[in-house]
């Protein structure tokens, strides 16, 4: 490692904006079970998974449907 480092050419980072923002949710064991398979099978991670799940969720608006009972 140096000493020093210069950073007077740097330039800022271009995916900022695409950057993951870490957070804490609360998951029911049976769908975390399902995307650990999904993952076992696919070779992606569980994380990736639901990301890319409810990335495609959001992309495509959709909308839950669902009743109490």
């Amino acid at each position: 490692m140096r000493a020093e480092y210069d950073f007077t050419n740097s330039k800022k980072n271009p995916y900022i904006n695409k950057l993951k923002q870490q957070i804490t949710i609360r998951l029911d064991s049976e769908t975390i079970s399902y995307f650990k398979s999904l993952a076992e099978e696919t070779g992606l991670s569980y994380q990736n998974l639901i990301n890319l799940y409810l990335a495609d969720c959001a992309k495509k608006q959709k909308k839950l449907s669902y009743t109490f009972q």
